[in-house]
């Protein structure tokens, strides 16, 4: 089953913004034509988007992903931050999972749980570095028997929101949580649902006798009761946030299943009833199953936002995260939204680059390796716009979700419907081949041999430049016949970038297929776009030797009764135990039987394939997600 699309997460009110981390400049009006002249924080980190509210303009850093908050010296409007912490969403059980826990201290706002905004955050400069810590989203339950989980914690800081709680299983509790899970009943008896932490989200529904199970608790409302056998209670409601610049409701309960329709809501990116995923980057809770796959919770949000400067002048488009580098505008889309041209918009031609969801990596049966999932297809090249006004729809596909028999694939992203990149194919599940995609899932060790999926991009002839409109891609690799071997890597968007074959016996998965450099048009040296990857670059080329800007790998194949050194399969290209673009290396299960390692998602927002599992369902080495994919676009300034 492919995860959503984060359609619900639109920032394309955004007026300006950087993409940034590392050292921030001044970009004043005669360097690079940005519309003002900053005068505050000097800080880095995260996806940085700058906008106004009035005549104030505010710079946001938007982490989707891990890294640190950096300031390195002071401003002429003060020393306090504002914050937004989100935590991953709960896991949906047989009931709806928990929103993350919600706590900011924007001035006016209302924390999770309707606590008030906290305190304010004045930061050092000396030094002033701050971890940020962006929680993943629960897992949903197995139909084969194993629980949810609750999701993973969000640090700004010293500030920590507690993740979602896993909504119950038969006969159980919801867990507690930042918000907690729904309960659920037997034929005997009802559960509450699990509580939620104070200031951060609300409890899931209670249960009567024999009824379905508890909608997930959300920052906003506690989840739905559940008083009648064939209906699910709702999710809770998330809470709103402007931080980032547009209005955007995050941190909803997981919907819990109902009879007459097979889903019961959860708003605010939360799963539906019925195993719905949560959108990664809300914090939302994952969908209740009841008797099948109970949905995975989002991934949450870390927001830092101050004042840096007055308007002085106008944006030509408005969409995304907006920054200057190179006399070029950026605009780079990590979620869904809208490109809108404004008045002074001239017609002329953009740059784009679009990237699918990454495939997620196989899981099964049998003692063997899976396969890794392929990347999402990657497309660049030049489109023209016509005079204002222009508005063009923006999909920034999801990564697949690690959960599901067979594992799904990534969603495409475009550039209105002309543009679009298709998502990764999956990791072949024990037993079978790798599914086709932007590029091939790897295939599984488990059965008959295996042959990886078929990339539905071209193969990548080396040299970076415009792409055909099936953008690149490449195929999986395969696996042999069931016996304790790996499974096959996934395929990525780079040169000579099939994954390579699983080994067997005893041996290791395969690598995923390599990455690929963004243009240099988006390689502000200041940037965290896409994520590290090789020193070197093969010629002929057109790429740096900064080892940062890589997209679209492979993912690892799982391993399954190695003997040697406790080493994954690479991803992205990587040597074993290594990982390029983003991409998660395979899951590892050794012989004789010391604990597991399993993948760990691919990073959000490279397309990149996530790890393949090992061994038996999910209990053994687990896999993991797919990346979700990125829209960028480039005008003269």
């Amino acid at each position: 089953m492919a995860g959503k699309s984060s359609q619900s997460n639109n920032r394309g009110t955004d007026l300006f913004g950087m993409f940034v981390s590392g050292k921030i400049k001044e970009y004043h009006t005669a360097q690079f034509a940005a519309p003002f002249t900053s005068s505050g924080l000097t800080a880095t980190g995260g996806v940085i988007s700058d906008y106004t509210s009035g005549s104030d303009v505010y710079r946001a850093h938007i982490f989707t992903s891990t890294g640190t908050f950096d300031v390195t010296a002071p401003g002429g409007f003060g020393n306090t931050v504002e914050y937004l912490v989100v935590a991953g969403g709960g896991g949906g059980g047989a009931s709806g999972g928990g929103a993350g826990g919600y706590r900011t201290n924007v001035v006016g706002a209302t924390s999770g749980g309707g606590g008030s905004a906290e305190a304010s955050f004045p930061v050092s400069t000396s030094p002033g570095s701050y971890t940020v810590t962006v929680g993943s989203g629960g897992v949903g339950n197995s139909p084969f028997g194993s629980n949810a989980t609750n999701g993973n914690n969000s640090v700004f800081g010293p500030i920590t929101s507690t993740g979602g709680g896993y909504g119950a299983r038969t006969n159980a509790v919801g867990n507690p949580g930042g918000s907690g899970g729904g309960g659920f009943a037997d034929n005997s008896a009802g559960h509450p649902g699990g509580t939620g932490t104070a200031n951060q989200g609300y409890a899931g529904g209670n249960v009567i006798t024999n009824a379905r199970g508890g909608g997930g608790g959300g920052a906003g409302s506690v989840g739905g009761n559940s008083n009648q056998t064939p209906l699910g209670g709702n999710g809770g409601s998330g809470v709103a946030s402007t931080i980032d610049g547009s209005s955007t409701t995050r941190a909803g309960g997981g919907g819990s299943y109902n009879g007459s329709t097979g889903s019961a809501g959860g708003g605010n990116g939360a799963g539906v009833g019925g195993g719905g995923n949560a959108t990664f980057s809300t914090g939302s809770g994952g969908g209740g199953g009841l008797d099948f796959q109970g949905g995975n919770g989002g991934s949450g949000i870390v927001v830092v936002r101050y004042q840096i400067a007055q308007l002085t002048a106008t944006a030509k488009a408005s969409g995304g995260a907006i920054s200057y580098y190179g006399g070029k505008t950026i605009h780079t889309f990590t979620s869904s939204g809208t490109f809108a041209t404004a008045s002074n918009w001239s017609a002329g031609n953009i740059e784009y680059v679009v990237i699918g969801g990454g495939g997620a990596g196989g899981w099964g049966t049998g003692d063997d390796g899976h396969g890794g999932g392929g990347s999402g297809a990657y497309r660049t090249g030049t489109t023209p716009i016509g005079a204002h006004p222009v508005s063009t729809s923006i999909q920034v596909g999801a990564g697949a979700a690690f959960k599901g028999y067979p594992a799904g694939t990534g969603t495409p992203s475009y550039f209105g419907t002309p543009i679009t990149a298709p998502g990764g194919g999956s990791g072949g599940s024990g037993p079978g081949n790798g599914i086709g995609g932007g590029s091939g899932g790897g295939g599984s060790a488990s059965g008959p041999t295996a042959s990886g999926g078929t990339g539905s991009g071209n193969a990548y002839p080396g040299t970076i430049g415009t792409t055909p409109s099936a953008g690149w891609g490449n195929d999986g690799g395969g696996a042999p016949p069931g016996g304790v071997n790996g499974g096959g890597g996934g395929g990525g968007g780079g040169a000579a970038a099939n994954g390579s074959d699983g080994q067997g016996p005893a041996l290791p998965g395969g690598i995923g297929g390599a990455g690929i450099q963004l243009p240099s048009t988006f390689r502000d040296p200041a940037s965290t776009v896409g994520a590290p990857g090789p020193t070197s670059a093969p010629t002929p080329n057109g790429y740096d030797t900064s080892g940062k800007y890589w997209v679209a790998g492979g993912g690892g194949g799982g391993t399954w009764g190695y003997a040697g050194p406790r080493e994954q399969a690479g991803g992205g290209g990587a040597p074993n135990g290594n990982s390029y673009a983003g991409a998660s290396m395979g899951s590892i299960k050794q012989q004789p039987q010391p604990s597991p390692i399993n993948a760990i998602n691919a990073l959000e927002n490279t397309g990149s394939g996530g790890g393949g599992g090992a061994g038996n369902e999910m209990t053994e080495g687990v896999g993991s997600s797919g990346g979700s994919g990125i829209v960028l676009i480039a005008y003269p300034s």
